[in-house]
């Protein structure tokens, strides 16, 4: 890797040598000290600061592994109800199919929160907490309105609601940062 410095001593430009064989030019130094990009890099007074959430990320990471984890367990539930309780057979697929199309929101929801969250995105960060509400009255309907609850689905519906509901507000919070950072 070669530099170009200016008269400061600063790098300005750094040559990095690609894996097949190209140079590539980068308009700033990577091992940079410095937190924020050069000036450079930027049209007039503008500045860069990263808007997206940690925590939001973070959370929506753990909720991704701790749905794998739900629908794993709702589905080796259905199959004990299904064969030791008296459960009425249509309520069963109605179940089932809830729980299928429970499966394909919990996954835009998460994708739009990811990549809206990373990307500062305001219309897809907009739609995942859109589609957090069909989600949250599902997780409720898993809670409450079942034929026969069990107790381990009302504490995992529980704290999936939990997830929820701090899903919500982190998501509210960084729409907010993402709509007052916007100049147009």
């Amino acid at each position: 890797m070669s530099s170009i410095t200016n008269s400061d001593g600063n790098i300005m430009y750094s040559h990095i040598q690609a894996v097949g064989g190209s140079k590539q030019t980068l308009p700033f130094n990577f091992n940079s000290e410095e937190e924020e990009l050069p000036a450079s890099c930027f049209h007039g007074n503008q500045t860069w600061r990263q808007l997206s959430s940690t925590p939001l990320q973070v959370l929506l990471h753990l909720n991704t592994w701790y749905f794998a984890a739900f629908y794993l367990a709702e589905i080796l539930m259905f199959i004990y109800k299904g064969i030791s309780l008296p459960y009425p057979s249509d309520n069963l697929v109605l179940d089932v199919v809830l729980l299928v199309i429970f499966l394909g929101l919990e996954t835009l929801r998460i994708f739009y929160g990811w990549k809206g969250n990373l990307c500062e995105r305001s219309l897809a960060s907009c739609a995942s907490l859109f589609i957090l509400f069909p989600c949250a009255a599902l997780a409720v309907y898993y809670l409450l309105l079942q034929t026969f609850v069990l107790r381990l689905e009302f504490i995992l519906s529980a704290v999936l609601l939990c997830f929820y509901s701090l899903e919500l507000l982190l998501g509210l919070l960084s729409i907010s940062a993402f709509s007052r950072s916007k100049v147009y």
